[in-house]
This record gives C-alpha cells, sequence and structure tokens, in this order.
C-alpha cells in the first residue's frame, strides 16, 4: 500500500481504508469529503495526514498517481483551488474555476431513462474538456478538467468518465487500469482534435495524387490572396508532403471528329475516356513514397465526381501496396468542382489518421476497447455519427457545432420558436451562427485556409474575443484582430503578455479575481492581477491622452475607467457587425432575434450587444460554460448520402429525381437501423441542389414545407421551395430560366429519445445577496450587486446593474436591463433601452472608433441589398462591386467591400457631378455615370450616385453611391472589354452626368435609349444584355435607398452635425496614418544619410515611360507624387483615367501604412498628386480605356512601391483572356508570380496588386464552354533569383474544341518584372498558340485570332522580380506564414473573401 511510504501515519491510513470500503452508503462524492473533513476533526494523526498532503504538492501527485486510498484522499480532500494543476490554459479568458458536480442547486435533470447505465457527453476542447453525464437513476452530473494534462492523466474524457464512474460507484478506480464499460450505455463526444491539427499543420504525412498537368493546382487554388494588402502574400501551406501526377485523363463527351466511345457518368453526363489510368507507372511512383515513409494518399482526378472509376483504381492498387490510408475524393464528396474537392480530400487524408489514432488511444482506456458501448462522435453538420465513420472532412466544427445543437433544443423552444442568433465569446475568437426551426448549412468554406466541401453549420468565427489585443494607432481605438493567446495570455494573467478586452472587463470592475483561481504568474499560483492590468492601461491611456491634447484636435483628457470603457465599447461593436451580415445576408432583421449567450466571455457583453442590435431579450442557460457538451446530449445521429447530379428540373425527370432521392433514402434508413434504431425513430429529410441555368448560385433546398403536387416529384414540391427562398434571400425570381440539379441529397436521422425534464426549485424568499462591488458604466461607478447562480431559484428577479456568478463565467446585467430565473433555472434578461447619451461634434477618439464600424456597416449593407437584388452573374456571383458613403463635400468616407481598382476612384465621380450640376440636384434625383473623365474606371463599371436631402437643408448633406461591372453595355466586342479599340465610342454606352431617377422615376426609356447608342457607330453594338443592365441599375438604385436609410437612422441618434463632424473626423483620421507612415519613412531615409527624394520608373510593352518622383516633407508628413515625364496618350486603349492612378495611390499607401486604416478621402489628404494632362495617365474624354483599367493601373503599382523600395515587382499584368463565338462567351484574367520583399520570398501563383479575380474551376470551364483544360502548373524558374527569391509564373494550355475568337490583353511580355536590392528580374510573360498541325505562333501582348478545333492556346504568365542579392549567404528557409490561432471562417467571411476577389 503507497500509506506505508509515509512512516507515522498507519493507523490514519488504516482509518481511510475503512471509510473507503463503506463509502457506498455516502450519498456522493462531496459527501465522502465532507465525512472525511469531519473525521479528520476527530482524528489528530488523520487531520495531519491530509494537511501533509493538502500542503505537498509533489507528494499529492505521486500518491494520485498510484491510485491509492491515499492518493483518493489527496483527490477528496483538496480544495478546488488545489484540485488544478499549475498549468492551466483558459481558452475563454474570462472563464471563472470549472469545479466538479452540479451547476445548479435545484432538484436533479432528469434526461431520459438511463435504466440503470451511464450516459456520458463529453466536450474535448483546445483547453477544457466538458462532461455532462446521466447517471442511474436520473441525476446528472457536470465536470469540467483540463484537455491536457499529463502529469495527472493521458486522456481528459476517459479522466472524466472515470471520475464520476468513481464518485458515483464509490469504488477506486486506479488510472493505469481500464475502466469497466458494464454499466455504461453510450458515450458522444464532440473534438477539437481534427481543427487544432488543421491550425497547426500537426496532421498525418500525406501525398496528394493528381491527374497530369494540374501538379500544382491546389497551391494556385482561386489564385487569389487571402489579404489584399499583404505585399507578402501570406498563404497557408498546403497539407500534402509530396505531388504524383496520374497518368489519366477523363473529358466530357462531345460528338467531335475522332472521339471515342462515350461513357455515362452516374451524374448522366456523357464521358470520354481520353486515356485509361497507367497503373504500370504509378506502382513504382507509389512505392517510392512508401520508402519515404509515407502512408497516407489523397486521390484527386479530373471529373471523377462522375466518373470514380479511375480513382477506384489507383485507391486499390494503393491498399494493395500498403497505404494505411486512402482518401478518394469521389467518396469524400462527390461534387463538382476539382479544387474544393481535392482541398477536402487532403484534409481528409491528412485529418482521419490523427482522428483514427485519438479514438484508438481513447478505446484504449477501457474494458473491451468500448465494443458494446455506443460511442459517437460529433460532426461539422451537427449531427452524431459512430466512431468508425468519423472521418477529417466532417470533424473540423465538431467542437463549435455541439453549441449550436444545444442552443437550438433549449433557447429555440423556450423563446416559443422566436429566431435566436448564437454567441459564443471565447478567449480568441466568438462564434456566431442563426437557428430559426432548422439548421443553417453550408456546403463550402474556409478553415485554416482549406477550402472544405463538405455540409457544415454555418458557425461565423470573427476575430473578437476576451483575449483580443488594444491598440491606440493614429487616434482611434483598434480591438484585434491579434490575440494574446493562451500564454502569455493577458496583462493580467502576470506572464507579461499585453493589453486585451479582458483587462479592460477587470479594470471596469466587471471581472472579480475572487472568482478566479489562483493559477496566474510565473509560479502559476497567484490570483489575477488588477494592478498588471491598470499598468498596461496606463500606457495606452498615456498615448491616448497625448494624442487628445497635443492631436490636431485639442480635447480634455480621458480617465483610465473611460479609456477601458472605450475599448469594450469598440469590441461590442466588431461583434455586431457580423451578426448584422449573417442575419441581414438572408433577409432578416436582426432586432427580430434572441440572443443566446454560452462561452466564458459572452456574458460580460450579452446585454450591450444585444441593445445595439436592438434585441429585447437575451438567453444564458444555466449550464452555458457546458452548452457543447449538453448539445451533444440533446444531438441526434445523422447520416447523409448525396450524389451528383446534372438533369434539369423538369417533369420529364421527376421520375429520375424520385429514383435517385429514394435510393439514397434507403442508404440512410439501412445505416441508420444497422445502427440499432427502430425505424420509428428514423426521420429522412431529402434536398435538391438547384440553380438558375447559367447562374453559379446554386441554393440546397428542402421541400419538407411544400408538399408534393401533380407537377412536382413525389418527394415533394422543390421548385416552390426554391423559388420562395430565392425570393426572400435574393428579392426575385428569373421565371423564364430553366433550373438545374446539382445534386441529390438525403439526411437520415435518428432520434436519440435523449430529453430533459426540467424541475427547477421555486423561490423561497428573496435572492441572497454575496456582495457589493463598484462596476464601472457610462457616466461612473455604480454600486453592483453581486449573486451566485446556484442559489437563485426560479422567479427571482433582479434588476440591473448587477453580477450573476457562476463557476464557468460571469454575466453582467447592465443599468436599464432586467436578469429572471426562468422556470428551468436559465437566466432571460430584458433588455432595456439605452440611456441617453449626448455626443458632440468635437473629436472623441472613442466614438471615432464606433462611428467607423457604423459607416462601414453601412457600406457593408448596402453590398448586401445589391448584391441580393441584382440579376446578373457579375454583380450577384462575381460580386464585381462596391459601394460607399461620401460627405457633403463628395470625398469618401467608407468604401466597403475593398476592389482596389475602386478604391477612392468613386470619390471623383461623386465630386465631378457636383461641380457638373451645381444646384441642379434635388429630390428624388439619382445619378448615372462611367465617363473616364468624370471619375471613370472603365465603361462597364457604371456608378449610381444618390444625392441626400435633409429637412431644413437647401444642399445634399452627404452622398451614397454604387459602382458595379456591367457584363455588357455594347460597344466592338461582346464583353466591352475589347482589345484592340482605340477610341471610347467602341468601348460601349458613355453616361458623362445621366439622371437615372428625376423627381422619383426611374427614366427607363432615356437609359434604354443611351444603352444602346453604340448601336449607332459603324462596326459597334448597342448593349447585348438590357434586361440584366436594367434590373441590376435598378439594384444599385436600391442599394442606394438602402444607406440613405441607414444614414438618416444614424443621424436621428445622433444628429445631422454630429454625424457630419464624424465624416470629418474619420477622413483626418485616415489623413494622420498615411502622415505617420510617411514621417517613418522619411526618418528612415534620413537616419541612413539619404535624400528625401525618391523616384522610379518602368515601362509599358510599347515603351512608354510611366515615371514617378516622390518628395517627401518630414515635417508636415506630406509627398507629393509628381507623375511629370510619363509619355504621353497611347494609340490604344491602355491609357487609364486620372482615377485609376489615385486607387492604384491609395492602394500602395495602404500596403506601406501595414495596418487597417479606414479607407477614405483623407489617405490622399497628405499628398499632391501631379499628372501631366495629355498623358497615358490622364488621356483626353475621347481616348479608349479599357487596357488602362486592367493593364496600366498595375504598372502604376510598381513604379509607387518600387520608389518606396517596399518589394520587387510583381507580374504586372493581369493576363486577360477572352473567347466567344456566336453562341458563348467567356473571360478570365490569370495568376502570376509576386514580387518578393524584405524577408519573403514571392508567393508562386496568385494574382497581385489591382486584381484578385478567382478562376474558373477546371472542371466548371470543360462541362460550360468548349476547351479542355490540359496543364495549370506553375512556370519553373520564372521567378527572379535572389536573396528572396520571386515567385513563379503559371503555365495554362486551352485545347479549343470548336471555332471561337481567341482575345488576349496582356502585359510584361517585353519588359520583365523588376528585382530589387540587387535581385534579379522575373521572367516576362509569353503568349503562343499550337496549330493542330504543331505550328507554334507568338501572339505578341495583344491580340486577337480566329482558333479552330485542336487548336492549343499556351499561357506562360510572368514572374515575380527577386529581392536582394543572390550571391549573398542563403537566408534562412522561410518559415510558414503563421495564421492566428482561430481564422475567421463562417459564411460572413466567405463572403467578404468573395468581394475581395473578383
Amino acid at each position: 500500500m503507497a500509506g506505508s511510504a509515509i512512516p507515522g501515519y498507519l493507523p490514519a491510513a488504516s482509518l481511510l481504508q475503512a471509510l473507503l470500503l463503506g463509502m457506498s452508503l455516502l450519498s456522493s462524492y462531496e459527501g465522502l469529503r465532507q465525512e472525511i473533513q469531519r473525521l479528520a476533526q476527530e482524528n489528530e494523526e488523520l487531520r495531519q495526514l491530509v494537511q501533509l498532503i493538502q500542503e505537498n504538492q509533489e507528494l499529492k501527485l505521486v500518491l494520485r498517481s498510484r491510485g491509492s486510498s491515499l492518493g483518493f484522499l489527496a483527490e477528496v480532500t483538496a480544495s478546488p483551488r488545489m484540485l488544478r494543476r499549475r498549468t492551466i490554459k483558459f481558452k475563454d479568458a474570462e472563464r471563472g474555476l470549472p469545479v466538479e458536480g452540479p451547476l445548479l442547486g435545484a432538484s436533479p435533470t432528469v434526461m431520459g431513462n438511463p435504466e440503470g447505465h451511464f450516459h456520458f457527453a463529453i466536450d474535448r476542447g483546445g483547453t477544457f474538456t466538458d462532461v455532462f453525464a446521466q447517471c442511474p437513476g436520473g441525476r446528472v452530473r457536470v465536470l469540467k478538467l483540463l484537455s491536457e494534462d499529463p502529469a495527472n492523466y493521458a486522456d481528459a474524457p476517459t479522466e472524466g468518465i472515470r471520475r464520476i464512474l468513481e464518485q458515483e460507484g464509490g469504488i477506486l478506480l486506479p488510472r493505469d487500469r481500464p475502466l469497466d464499460t458494464s454499466r455504461i450505455a453510450s458515450i458522444r463526444m464532440g473534438t477539437t482534435v481534427a481543427t487544432n491539427a488543421l491550425l497547426e499543420r500537426q496532421g498525418e504525412r500525406v501525398a496528394l495524387l493528381v491527374t497530369r498537368g494540374f501538379r500544382h493546382l491546389l497551391h494556385i487554388g482561386t489564385q487569389a490572396r487571402s489579404d489584399l494588402f499583404d505585399l507578402a502574400v501570406s498563404m497557408p501551406e498546403m497539407l500534402y508532403e509530396e505531388v504524383l501526377e496520374v497518368e489519366e485523363r477523363v473529358v466530357l463527351y462531345r460528338s467531335e471528329p475522332g472521339a471515342g466511345t462515350p461513357v455515362k457518368g452516374r451524374t448522366g453526363d456523357l464521358l470520354e475516356v481520353q486515356q485509361p489510368v497507367d497503373l504500370g507507372s504509378l506502382r513504382g511512383k507509389l512505392e517510392g513514397l512508401l520508402s519515404r515513409g509515407i502512408r497516407s494518399l489523397a486521390v484527386v482526378l479530373m471529373h471523377s465526381y462522375t466518373w470514380a472509376q479511375h480513382e477506384q483504381q489507383v485507391g486499390t492498387l494503393a491498399r494493395e501496396l500498403g497505404f494505411t490510408h486512402v482518401s478518394l475524393s469521389s467518396e469524400t464528396m462527390p461534387m463538382v468542382r476539382i479544387v474544393p474537392r481535392g482541398h477536402t480530400a487532403c484534409a481528409d487524408a491528412y485529418l482521419t489518421p490523427t482522428i483514427q489514432r485519438y479514438i484508438q488511444g481513447f478505446c484504449r482506456g477501457f474494458q473491451g476497447q468500448l465494443k458494446d458501448v455506443q460511442v459517437l462522435f460529433m460532426r461539422s453538420d451537427g449531427g452524431l455519427a459512430p466512431m468508425d465513420a468519423f472521418t477529417g472532412s466532417r470533424a473540423v466544427l465538431s467542437g463549435p457545432a455541439g453549441g449550436v445543437v444545444g442552443y437550438s433544443a433549449t433557447t429555440y423552444q423556450l423563446e416559443g420558436g422566436q429566431p435566436v442568433i448564437g454567441f459564443d465569446m471565447g478567449g480568441t475568437s466568438t462564434d456566431v451562427s442563426r437557428y430559426a426551426g432548422q439548421f443553417e448549412h453550408i456546403f463550402e468554406a474556409s478553415t485554416a485556409g482549406v477550402t472544405l466541401q463538405a455540409p457544415q453549420l454555418d458557425i461565423n468565427t470573427v476575430a473578437a474575443g476576451g483575449g483580443s489585443r488594444l491598440f491606440f494607432r493614429s487616434g482611434l481605438f483598434v480591438v484585434g484582430p491579434e490575440s494574446a493567446g493562451a500564454h502569455p495570455g493577458p496583462a493580467c494573467y502576470r506572464k507579461g503578455g499585453p493589453l486585451t478586452v479582458t483587462d479592460a472587463n477587470l479594470v471596469l470592475g466587471r471581472l472579480l479575481p475572487a472568482s478566479f483561481p489562483c493559477i496566474f504568474g510565473p509560479g502559476e499560483d497567484q490570483p489575477l492581477s488588477h494592478e498588471a492590468s491598470r499598468k498596461a492601461l496606463e500606457a495606452v491611456a498615456t498615448e491616448v491622452n497625448s494624442f487628445l491634447t497635443t492631436g490636431p484636435c485639442p480635447a480634455s483628457p480621458l480617465s483610465l475607467e473611460e479609456v477601458a470603457m472605450g475599448f469594450v465599447r469598440v469590441a461590442n461593436e466588431a461583434m455586431c457587425r457580423p451578426i448584422r451580415a449573417l442575419t441581414q445576408a438572408r433577409g432578416h432583421d436582426p432586432s427580430a432575434h434572441v440572443l443566446a449567450c454560452f462561452g466564458g466571455a459572452g456574458g460580460q457583453h450579452a446585454c450591450a450587444i444585444a441593445r445595439a442590435l436592438g434585441m429585447d431579450a437575451v438567453h444564458i442557460h444555466r449550464h452555458s460554460g457546458l452548452l457543447s457538451a449538453l448539445g451533444l446530449a440533446l444531438a441526434d445521429v445523422v447520416h447523409e448520402a448525396q450524389e451528383p447530379c446534372s438533369l434539369p428540373y423538369a417533369p420529364e425527370t421527376f421520375v429520375q429525381l424520385d429514383q435517385r432521392l429514394s435510393h439514397l433514402e434507403e442508404q440512410c434508413v439501412d445505416t441508420l437501423l444497422a445502427q440499432g434504431f427502430p425505424r420509428s425513430q428514423i426521420s429522412t429529410e431529402s434536398f435538391l441542389h438547384l440553380r438558375y441555368q447559367g447562374t453559379d448560385c446554386a441554393l440546397m433546398v428542402s421541400a419538407h414545407q411544400h408538399p408534393a403536387t401533380a407537377h412536382s416529384p413525389q418527394a415533394g414540391d422543390f421548385g416552390a421551395a426554391f423559388v420562395e427562398r430565392y425570393m426572400r434571400e435574393f428579392g426575385f425570381v428569373i421565371p423564364e430560366r430553366p433550373v438545374v440539379v446539382d445534386n441529390v441529397r438525403v439526411r437520415g436521422t435518428g432520434r436519440s429519445g435523449l430529453h430533459l425534464e426540467d424541475t427547477a426549485k421555486a423561490q423561497t424568499g428573496p435572492p441572497r445577496l454575496d456582495k457589493v462591488t463598484q462596476c464601472y458604466f457610462e457616466g461612473g461607478y455604480q454600486e453592483t450587486p453581486v449573486y451566485l447562480l446556484g442559489e437563485l431559484s426560479y422567479g427571482h428577479q433582479l434588476q440591473g446593474p448587477c453580477l450573476i456568478i457562476d463557476n464557468n463565467s460571469t454575466i453582467l446585467v447592465e443599468p436599464g436591463c432586467q436578469a429572471e430565473v426562468i422556470e428551468t433555472g436559465d437566466i432571460r434578461i430584458s433588455v432595456g433601452a439605452e440611456a441617453p447619451s449626448t455626443v458632440g461634434t468635437k473629436l472623441d477618439p472613442i466614438q471615432l472608433s464606433i462611428f467607423s464600424h457604423r459607416f462601414m456597416s453601412i457600406a457593408e449593407q448596402m453590398g448586401r441589398i445589391l448584391q441580393r437584388t441584382a440579376i446578373s452573374t457579375n454583380i450577384k456571383e462575381r460580386l464585381d462591386f462596391s459601394c460607399a458613403l461620401f460627405g457633403p463635400d463628395g470625398g469618401l468616407v467608407s468604401n466597403a467591400p475593398h476592389i482596389p481598382v475602386h478604391l477612392g476612384a468613386m470619390q471623383e465621380t461623386v465630386q465631378f457631378q457636383i461641380k457638373h450640376l451645381g444646384a441642379d440636384l434635388h429630390p428624388g434625383d439619382v445619378l448615372l455615370s462611367n465617363h473616364p473623365s468624370a471619375g471613370g474606371s472603365h465603361l462597364p463599371d457604371l456608378t449610381v450616385i444618390t444625392p441626400v436631402f435633409w429637412p431644413g437643408q437647401t444642399q445634399p448633406v452627404f452622398y451614397v453611391a454604387s459602382r458595379g461591372h456591367h457584363a455588357d453595355i455594347g460597344g466592338i466586342t461582346p464583353g466591352s472589354m475589347p482589345p484592340h479599340s482605340t477610341t471610347l465610342q467602341q468601348e460601349g454606352a458613355v453616361f458623362l452626368s445621366f439622371k437615372l431617377v428625376q423627381g422619383g422615376v426611374f427614366q427607363e426609356e432615356a437609359v434604354t435609349e443611351a444603352l444602346r447608342a453604340p448601336g449607332k457607330i459603324p462596326g459597334c453594338s448597342g448593349t447585348r444584355n438590357l434586361h440584366d443592365n436594367l434590373s441590376d441599375l435598378r439594384a444599385q438604385v436600391a442599394a442606394n435607398q438602402k444607406g440613405i436609410q441607414l444614414v438618416g437612422e444614424l443621424i436621428g441618434q445622433y444628429g445631422l452635425d454630429v454625424v457630419q463632424a464624424y465624416m470629418g473626423h474619420i477622413q483626418a483620421n485616415a489623413e494622420l496614418a498615411v502622415r505617420d507612415m510617411l514621417r517613418a519613412f522619411g526618418t528612415s531615409r534620413q537616419a541612413q544619410g539619404l535624400p528625401l527624394e525618391v523616384s522610379a520608373e518602368d515601362h509599358m510593352d510599347d515603351g512608354s515611360p510611366i515615371h514617378l518622383r516622390v518628395q517627401i516633407n518630414l515635417t508636415q508628413g506630406s509627398a507629393v507624387f509628381d507623375f511629370s515625364g510619363t509619355g504621353p496618350e497611347v494609340f490604344g486603349n491602355l491609357n487609364a483615367p486620372r482615377a485609376i492612378t489615385l486607387s492604384a495611390l491609395i492602394y500602395c499607401l495602404r500596403c506601406l501604412v501595414g495596418h487597417d486604416i479606414p479607407l477614405n478621402q483623407g489617405c490622399l489628404a497628405p499628398v499632391r498628386v501631379v499628372i501631366p494632362r495629355g498623358s497615358i495617365l490622364d488621356p483626353s474624354p475621347e481616348a479608349a480605356v479599357v487596357g488602362g483599367n486592367v493593364l496600366t493601373s498595375q504598372r502604376v503599382v510598381d513604379v509607387i512601391l518600387g520608389a518606396f523600395g517596399a518589394c520587387a515587382a510583381s507580374q504586372g499584368c493581369m493576363n486577360n483572356v477572352t473567347l466567344g463565338n456566336a453562341h458563348m462567351g467567356y473571360y478570365e484574367t490569370v495568376a502570376g508570380g509576386a514580387g518578393a520583399g524584405p524577408g519573403w520570398h514571392g508567393r508562386s501563383g496568385v494574382h497581385s496588386h489591382m486584381t484578385n479575380t478567382r478562376i474558373t474551376d477546371p472542371e466548371i470551364l470543360e462541362s460550360r464552354y468548349p476547351v479542355i483544360l490540359r496543364r495549370f502548373e506553375l512556370r519553373p524558374d520564372s521567378g527572379g533569383q535572389g536573396h528572396f527569391r520571386g515567385g513563379d509564373g503559371v503555365v495554362r494550355e486551352l485545347l479549343f474544341r470548336e471555332e471561337a475568337l481567341l482575345s488576349v490583353l496582356t502585359e510584361r511580355r517585353a519588359f520583365r518584372p523588376y528585382g530589387l536590392c540587387g535581385g534579379e528580374p522575373g521572367a516576362s510573360g509569353l503568349n503562343l498558340l499550337i496549330r493542330k498541325d504543331g505550328r507554334i505562333v507568338n501572339l505578341g501582348g495583344k491580340t486577337s485570332v480566329t482558333v479552330y478545333p485542336g487548336d492549343v492556346f499556351c499561357l506562360h504568365t510572368p514572374g515575380g522580380g527577386g529581392y536582394g542579392n543572390p550571391e549573398d549567404p542563403a537566408p534562412p528557409p522561410c518559415s510558414a506564414p503563421q495564421f492566428p490561432a482561430f481564422p475567421e471562417r463562417g459564411s460572413v467571411y466567405e463572403y467578404r473573401r468573395a468581394q475581395e476577389t473578383v
């Protein structure tokens, strides 16, 4: 016995042993602790033994590890503080000490009928593991423990189960022995194992097998960069370690000469197998992988979504050779689009072995390897799956999915079916989701830079949490996105961490250090440090007050509490924006929702966020700190089956659709029956993935509320469901357009039978006041009562302000709000109106930060309305538009999203209209303009401007505008992007200053005539798509109206003078940031003894010079950008309107500043721009300009960045390729190499600077257009050599299957992208046409040529320039860019990312 190791305590140890033998008489684990403590008071030896163990941490760990009775004593006698190891890391920075046992003092919660067995629901998070256990007799136990504590246990879920079995059974269960499973009925688990492996890149070694010619396809991806203004183009590393190309090829069948025998794919499409799989050559390559230790494969072959045989053959061979895991993309997710399908297969191969190893290790902790226990894991879609069906690609949201299920099964029901917003605020990030009777799924989203094509709950993660860092930058309060993480954590953790939201709340008195364990500091044995938070905040407050007292608008200094309160308010506004976007994106009003708050930090902010969004209620579950575990207990088992399809949704296909749905339904039902569910507990729901033909906007539609009719499939009226949802989300339908089915899907659900029967104790008196503290609110400190949640009962009502504390979180009930304990024991907060506050016109940096968010939110919401109501592919799906808000002088206030070529350009357009029309602007007028001399970029970009009048004001008080790219407005070629235009009229319809709406009346007849006017010019056509033009113009007018409404609400809240003042303040803030950057640049040059004047020159391929001289004024922080010496206007379309140069300049200034700033008129205030009239950068009004927008803009950027020495030149081209004939048209821009810079290699195969266009997926390209993509891979050694290498361009080969006109509009075919600081230039581009007979023709940079079946266009794009002398010692390998621990994800993030990649 281990007790013998402690001399002198044998009698006490014997007493303890006897006590343990009789412990079954005791009612609980807590009762045992109390009994031991009682006996210790009566027995001096036992008391000394208990004291010895409590005071000797090392001894206690030894005893625990040996599983002895003394070790058990170490467990049960320790105080909650002593029970914790000193290595606790907080995921949720404001979470209090988790303890074992019930969280409520109410009557036991009964969940289902356990029949004498245990049911466990476990959420294994990154830091803590939560256990929700239903014990025999209906008792519920909850437990929270560290996910990693190797000194005490090997696996947290196993340890949690062991502790509860030990507590309930009264039997000592040593940790080193497998647990008896005879009384365990089920274990349900959600885990972040897959997520963490993906974030930390700690998965399996993987090789990618891909069709020959596509070895770099996943590296190139969509070719868009993730951050527009990151010159280093930081991108996540690939999951695979090696790539093997498979000799095989399948194409869609066309009855063309020489075509082979067609075969039918599972979509119904006819295919041609051009080359069978060469398994012989593949065998040796696979054996080589095995010899290098790679055991996991991802197989991704072209068109395998419909023709899976080739992948299956490869998979069979790989398994025969001994690969332990093979993920076939055709099985992982059989959906069209090879890039996201390929990423999904790679993620599956990368993560599944890691998950399997974890599951195997977990099972080893139990007798019989859990053979007779139902073990289920939560998947990303919110359904449970058996552990053998739990795979990597479906596991990434396993953890947060449980929380969504939890509030959907509790809050939604308790609130009477009112829609709910889930708000899960942790330490590093916040998860936002929505539930209104059905789970909201998305089918493609990115996590940690990996796009996963799989059903997943729409959980939107934003980089704002308790650990978000706080900054004061150029007069602006900034929250995040950087985080303090768990180590060092916030300043109050006593480890030298930075100032965070947690510190601000602590200073305000909203967190009580006494509620936290003493686990902080270097020895991890101290309480939270209020002093450290104050000290960190004082440093920032000094910056704030220095700015206030010496800045451009002197003001009174702020107190420490006012600074802390300012940061909290800014954090709240940052978290409101994604909630607004999530709801309004689908046509919902955020104020019509209840806020369901859970997670450790959310209770601090819930009232403020609900109030800001107009919500009147917050619901906080009594187990809010463990809601994900509770959700697992309430979740259903789900099995899904899905197949690709390419049938029209039409009466002639309804029978086939019913047959396919019926087949998938049988699969789901059979799988669930095999898992032991009776048929009565199984339900199925059928879905069709529908879209209008010719569009990419597909909706996964269920017909559960639309029963079958005589004109629909028997499975339901999917057509009616599609039209209803399309109308709700987008505001219109296209009744004349056929509907296409992309996928058929069935979701089978096995009802778990588990439910909660809540019985809460009724109040027996007023709530007991624990203490009174002081909390800071607007206006000063207020006495704030503190209550303990465990002591509150049904019916108790608490007036704000007050704090409600439980073991896992602190809930702040703000003044004007009232909390009530409802029948279930949950907290419901009624949110009252905010006390009126006065905001003046004088600059307040806190209000400035809030107004910055509000102005941006207005522009974003305008964009949502435009995207919802537009009809064209360009605006609705490619999101090629920008919306903006302007001050009374036409100066840009906010512009969202950031399409580089639109930055600042609309300001020129608005200001032109103000000067041009003067007094001829009246209420009810809406203007249309696209002319280059009026601030336009190129003619297809139509700008709609609405002046806004206010009662009592004679002039417009502000302006709103929206600019959208129209697919065709006439001209000499379809698409209005001719490569050889020489006059503006050849490029389409021109609008200098056109009243689109006059006196409130849409001028349809007049605008129609103007759009058709180019047809009067010889060789030109009027618009080729009038219907889309008119629909999109109406959508732009509607978007402007939304902006007017939102600014009107802002004026109603603050007053016109205040709103206009802050429009000016936010512009001044951007000006300050640019001045700071210019001063820093000038100071750096001065310190090196260099002049304050820099210059650069580069050339267009026709020899036209772009010359720039920059003169820095160090005192003023200003600069003159003088383009004198630039070449004259050209006979062609490379002329760039002045607005293009200004957009390029704003883009460069933002890149050079290096952090987020408001992108508005203020950016150009410190800058005087000199552009010679009649030059290529300020051409005559009649000059052709379409190439200037897409090509010359890139050269302007190269010259500006070169002058500042920021980085070497990137490819400097958009590589515009157009293909068309009488019945089709296609346009793309193609990636190249990015320039290297000081400290980074250039990224290969990516778009740079003024474009960020996504490229069409290869499978979509081949299915919709008469081409075969033969190659799409990196161009080796095309990047310039240097200390840091330039990025490589790409090689892209298109084989034509029909006669068509090919047009190319490209640059950098003569002048190579420059290197910098001794770096070598990148390779120039090359456009080759390989005729069917083998003849090779260099097409040059700009041409149109007829191509015929069998011809091949081979595009070699330029590489980026190198940086630094290549002869210098080689730099250390560039480490993979470190992404934040919790990168953004969800539909809101995907929307913004898509809009920045048009």
